[in-house]
């Protein structure tokens, strides 16, 4: 049986383009469900948690300094908020625990 890189290349752009493309044919009135709107909008944040909380979980060389470093970004983010600092928070966070399991 042959498969060829162009068959699956097209029926990704395909299934892409369905997805991107049936919502604006199908959808053309404003969405007045105030739940929908909410959902919508809720939408981008939690894609991209999805991508980045196992990201940063396979990131160390450790689960426990993942966590570490999870947690402190976590808590840095709820209390202050400013990107550089809870980076740099989260990178300290783990960098002890590595230092503190080996």
């Amino acid at each position: 049986m042959s498969h060829s890189i162009a068959g699956y290349l097209l029926v990704a752009a395909a299934s892409i383009y369905l997805i991107r493309a049936l919502p604006m044919t199908l959808i053309r009135r404003d969405i007045r469900n105030p739940f929908i709107r909410s959902f919508l909008h809720y939408v981008p944040y939690v894609t991209l948690s999805v991508m980045t909380f196992p990201a940063i979980l396979s990131a160390t060389g450790s689960l426990a300094s993942a966590w570490a470093g999870f947690a402190a970004g976590a808590a840095l983010a709820y209390l202050d908020g400013n990107l550089f600092r809870v980076a740099l928070g989260a990178c300290l966070a783990v960098y002890l625990a590595e230092w503190l399991l080996i």
